[in-house]
Protein backbone atom coordinates (compact mmCIF):
# COMPACT_ATOMS: atom_id res chain seq x y z
CA UNK A 1 0.00 0.00 0.00
CA UNK A 2 1.26 3.28 -0.53
CA UNK A 3 1.62 5.58 2.83
CA UNK A 4 0.07 8.47 4.14
CA UNK A 5 1.53 12.11 3.18
CA UNK A 6 2.30 14.26 5.68
CA UNK A 7 -0.84 17.11 6.23
CA UNK A 8 2.14 19.57 5.68
CA UNK A 9 3.00 17.90 2.86
CA UNK A 10 -0.53 17.31 1.15
CA UNK A 11 -1.60 21.05 1.78
CA UNK A 12 1.42 22.40 -0.22
CA UNK A 13 0.75 20.31 -3.07
CA UNK A 14 -2.71 21.24 -3.51
CA UNK A 15 -1.96 24.53 -2.77
CA UNK A 16 0.06 24.78 -5.33
CA UNK A 17 -1.64 23.16 -8.13
CA UNK A 18 -5.07 24.85 -7.41
CA UNK A 19 -2.91 28.25 -7.57
CA UNK A 20 -1.72 27.25 -11.37
CA UNK A 21 -3.99 24.72 -13.03
CA UNK A 22 -7.23 24.61 -11.66
CA UNK A 23 -9.75 27.69 -12.01
CA UNK A 24 -10.85 29.86 -8.43
CA UNK A 25 -14.27 27.52 -8.09
CA UNK A 26 -11.66 24.30 -6.96
CA UNK A 27 -9.68 26.51 -5.14
CA UNK A 28 -12.51 28.03 -2.87
CA UNK A 29 -13.54 24.31 -2.50
CA UNK A 30 -10.29 23.50 -0.68
CA UNK A 31 -10.57 26.61 0.97
CA UNK A 32 -13.70 25.58 2.58
CA UNK A 33 -12.33 22.21 2.95
CA UNK A 34 -9.63 23.65 4.74
CA UNK A 35 -11.03 25.81 7.10
CA UNK A 36 -13.12 22.82 8.01
CA UNK A 37 -10.17 20.74 9.04
CA UNK A 38 -10.01 18.87 5.93
CA UNK A 39 -6.80 17.86 4.07
CA UNK A 40 -6.55 17.01 0.52
CA UNK A 41 -4.36 16.10 -1.91
CA UNK A 42 -3.16 15.33 -5.35
CA UNK A 43 -1.92 11.54 -6.33
CA UNK A 44 -2.50 12.18 -10.30
CA UNK A 45 -4.17 14.20 -13.30
CA UNK A 46 -7.21 12.49 -12.03
CA UNK A 47 -6.77 11.05 -8.24
CA UNK A 48 -7.44 13.05 -5.68
CA UNK A 49 -7.34 12.25 -1.49
CA UNK A 50 -9.27 13.71 1.02
CA UNK A 51 -9.16 13.35 5.11
CA UNK A 52 -10.45 14.53 8.29
CA UNK A 53 -9.31 13.10 11.77
CA UNK A 54 -11.82 10.67 11.02
CA UNK A 55 -12.50 9.19 7.77
CA UNK A 56 -10.13 8.59 4.23
CA UNK A 57 -11.09 8.57 1.12
CA UNK A 58 -9.09 8.46 -2.27
CA UNK A 59 -10.98 9.01 -5.32
CA UNK A 60 -10.16 8.57 -9.61
CA UNK A 61 -12.22 10.43 -11.69
CA UNK A 62 -10.56 9.48 -15.21
CA UNK A 63 -13.38 7.99 -16.72
CA UNK A 64 -15.52 10.53 -15.48
CA UNK A 65 -13.20 13.33 -17.44
CA UNK A 66 -13.83 11.00 -20.55
CA UNK A 67 -17.73 11.34 -20.06
CA UNK A 68 -18.43 14.66 -20.65
CA UNK A 69 -22.83 15.28 -21.45
CA UNK A 70 -23.25 11.33 -20.28
CA UNK A 71 -26.08 10.76 -18.07
CA UNK A 72 -24.03 8.34 -15.90
CA UNK A 73 -20.72 9.01 -13.92
CA UNK A 74 -18.79 6.39 -12.64
CA UNK A 75 -16.16 6.98 -10.00
CA UNK A 76 -12.69 4.59 -8.46
CA UNK A 77 -13.27 5.02 -5.02
CA UNK A 78 -11.36 4.03 -1.68
CA UNK A 79 -12.24 4.48 1.84
CA UNK A 80 -10.91 3.51 5.33
CA UNK A 81 -10.76 5.20 8.59
CA UNK A 82 -7.54 6.24 10.11
CA UNK A 83 -5.37 4.37 12.80
CA UNK A 84 -7.33 5.55 16.32
CA UNK A 85 -10.74 5.63 15.09
CA UNK A 86 -13.26 2.87 16.20
CA UNK A 87 -14.81 1.10 12.64
CA UNK A 88 -17.41 1.83 11.37
CA UNK A 89 -20.40 1.32 8.75
CA UNK A 90 -20.90 2.92 5.97
CA UNK A 91 -24.41 3.03 3.87
CA UNK A 92 -24.75 3.83 0.78
CA UNK A 93 -27.14 6.88 1.69
CA UNK A 94 -24.22 8.49 3.57
CA UNK A 95 -22.61 8.83 -0.45
CA UNK A 96 -23.61 11.59 -2.48
CA UNK A 97 -22.31 13.65 -5.71
CA UNK A 98 -22.52 17.34 -5.66
CA UNK A 99 -22.66 19.18 -9.25
CA UNK A 100 -20.95 22.36 -10.01
CA UNK A 101 -24.74 23.60 -9.92
CA UNK A 102 -25.21 22.92 -6.57
CA UNK A 103 -27.26 19.89 -7.27
CA UNK A 104 -26.99 16.88 -4.69
CA UNK A 105 -27.32 13.34 -5.99
CA UNK A 106 -27.87 10.29 -3.95
CA UNK A 107 -26.36 7.10 -5.64
CA UNK A 108 -29.10 5.24 -7.84
CA UNK A 109 -31.26 2.92 -6.00
CA UNK A 110 -30.66 -0.90 -7.19
CA UNK A 111 -33.70 -0.85 -9.13
CA UNK A 112 -32.44 2.04 -10.88
CA UNK A 113 -29.38 0.53 -11.41
CA UNK A 114 -30.53 -2.48 -12.53
CA UNK A 115 -32.29 -0.55 -15.24
CA UNK A 116 -29.39 1.12 -17.05
CA UNK A 117 -27.20 -2.19 -16.58
CA UNK A 118 -26.73 -1.59 -20.63
CA UNK A 119 -25.06 1.44 -20.79
CA UNK A 120 -23.40 0.77 -17.61
CA UNK A 121 -22.15 -2.43 -18.81
CA UNK A 122 -20.20 0.09 -22.29
CA UNK A 123 -19.51 2.52 -19.36
CA UNK A 124 -17.64 -0.06 -17.12
CA UNK A 125 -15.62 -2.02 -20.02
CA UNK A 126 -13.98 1.63 -20.94
CA UNK A 127 -13.18 1.92 -17.49
CA UNK A 128 -11.31 -1.15 -17.05
CA UNK A 129 -9.23 -0.30 -20.08
CA UNK A 130 -8.25 3.36 -18.39
CA UNK A 131 -6.45 0.99 -15.77
CA UNK A 132 -6.64 3.61 -13.03
CA UNK A 133 -4.80 2.81 -9.54
CA UNK A 134 -6.22 4.96 -6.43
CA UNK A 135 -4.19 2.25 -3.94
CA UNK A 136 -3.31 5.34 -1.95
CA UNK A 137 -3.96 4.63 1.73
CA UNK A 138 -2.73 5.39 5.09
CA UNK A 139 -0.31 3.49 7.22
CA UNK A 140 -1.73 -0.03 8.09
CA UNK A 141 -4.56 -0.36 6.13
CA UNK A 142 -3.52 -2.77 4.41
CA UNK A 143 -6.21 -5.35 4.52
CA UNK A 144 -8.10 -5.62 1.06
CA UNK A 145 -11.70 -5.17 1.19
CA UNK A 146 -14.65 -4.43 -1.31
CA UNK A 147 -17.44 -1.50 -1.53
CA UNK A 148 -19.94 -3.12 -2.61
CA UNK A 149 -22.94 -0.92 -3.34
CA UNK A 150 -23.41 -2.46 -7.16
CA UNK A 151 -22.83 -5.67 -8.74
CA UNK A 152 -20.49 -6.45 -11.96
CA UNK A 153 -22.84 -4.38 -14.66
CA UNK A 154 -21.16 -6.54 -17.32
CA UNK A 155 -21.92 -9.89 -16.30
CA UNK A 156 -25.08 -10.88 -14.38
CA UNK A 157 -24.47 -12.63 -10.62
CA UNK A 158 -21.05 -11.77 -10.60
CA UNK A 159 -20.17 -9.61 -7.53
CA UNK A 160 -23.51 -9.88 -5.33
CA UNK A 161 -24.46 -5.90 -3.97
CA UNK A 162 -24.48 -5.07 -0.86
CA UNK A 163 -26.41 -1.83 1.25
CA UNK A 164 -22.90 -1.05 3.42
CA UNK A 165 -19.16 -1.60 3.65
CA UNK A 166 -17.93 -2.52 7.56
CA UNK A 167 -14.67 0.23 7.82
CA UNK A 168 -11.32 -0.16 10.24
CA UNK A 169 -8.18 1.37 10.37
CA UNK A 170 -6.48 -2.16 8.90
CA UNK A 171 -9.25 -2.11 5.94
CA UNK A 172 -8.39 -0.59 2.39
CA UNK A 173 -12.01 -0.96 0.70
CA UNK A 174 -12.04 -0.28 -2.82
CA UNK A 175 -15.26 -0.53 -5.17
CA UNK A 176 -16.83 1.66 -8.48
CA UNK A 177 -19.56 4.19 -7.62
CA UNK A 178 -22.56 4.97 -9.93
CA UNK A 179 -24.61 8.20 -10.42
CA UNK A 180 -27.22 9.36 -12.68
CA UNK A 181 -26.50 12.50 -13.40
CA UNK A 182 -29.65 14.64 -14.91
CA UNK A 183 -28.66 16.47 -17.94
CA UNK A 184 -25.66 14.94 -18.64
CA UNK A 185 -21.98 15.26 -16.75
CA UNK A 186 -20.94 18.95 -17.67
CA UNK A 187 -17.18 20.65 -16.92
CA UNK A 188 -16.83 22.37 -14.03
CA UNK A 189 -16.51 21.73 -9.80
CA UNK A 190 -17.76 18.25 -8.64
CA UNK A 191 -17.34 17.02 -4.79
CA UNK A 192 -17.64 13.42 -3.38
CA UNK A 193 -18.95 13.45 0.16
CA UNK A 194 -18.57 10.56 2.62
CA UNK A 195 -20.62 11.00 5.65
CA UNK A 196 -18.51 9.25 8.09
CA UNK A 197 -19.90 8.82 12.03
CA UNK A 198 -18.59 12.24 12.94
CA UNK A 199 -17.23 14.48 9.54
CA UNK A 200 -17.73 15.05 6.00
CA UNK A 201 -15.13 13.47 4.20
CA UNK A 202 -15.41 16.06 0.74
CA UNK A 203 -13.16 14.87 -2.10
CA UNK A 204 -13.26 18.31 -4.80
CA UNK A 205 -12.33 16.83 -7.98
CA UNK A 206 -12.79 19.43 -11.61
CA UNK A 207 -14.18 18.10 -15.03
CA UNK A 208 -11.15 19.18 -16.95
CA UNK A 209 -11.21 20.65 -20.68
CA UNK A 210 -8.70 18.90 -23.02
CA UNK A 211 -6.31 21.94 -22.85
CA UNK A 212 -7.18 22.16 -18.88
CA UNK A 213 -6.14 18.60 -18.60
CA UNK A 214 -3.22 18.94 -20.47
CA UNK A 215 -1.89 21.95 -18.60
CA UNK A 216 -3.07 20.56 -15.32
CA UNK A 217 -0.70 17.15 -16.04
CA UNK A 218 1.81 19.29 -17.00
CA UNK A 219 2.32 21.67 -13.76
CA UNK A 220 1.16 18.29 -11.56
CA UNK A 221 4.64 16.44 -13.36
CA UNK A 222 6.64 19.48 -12.54
CA UNK A 223 5.91 19.85 -8.98
CA UNK A 224 6.18 16.42 -8.51
CA UNK A 225 9.94 16.37 -9.43
CA UNK A 226 10.33 19.37 -7.39
CA UNK A 227 9.39 17.84 -4.37
CA UNK A 228 11.01 14.70 -4.95
CA UNK A 229 14.01 16.75 -5.65
CA UNK A 230 13.62 18.77 -2.40
CA UNK A 231 12.95 15.10 -0.65
CA UNK A 232 16.65 14.33 -1.63
CA UNK A 233 17.92 17.41 -0.72
CA UNK A 234 17.11 16.85 2.90
CA UNK A 235 18.88 13.35 3.05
Amino acid sequence: MKRQMSSRVMVTVVAALTAIALNAGLAAADETAAQAGEKTGVEGQFVRVAETDEGWVVLGYSIANESVKEDWMLLNVGMTVLRGVKGQTITRDQITLVTPAGQVIPLPSPQEYAKARGSLAALNERANLMEQSINYFPPGANQACRIGFFSNPTKAGLGLAYDQVELNPQRACLGRLYFHVPGGIQYGNYNLDVQFANSVVRVPMKIMTKEEAAAFEKQWKADSKKSKHKGHDHN
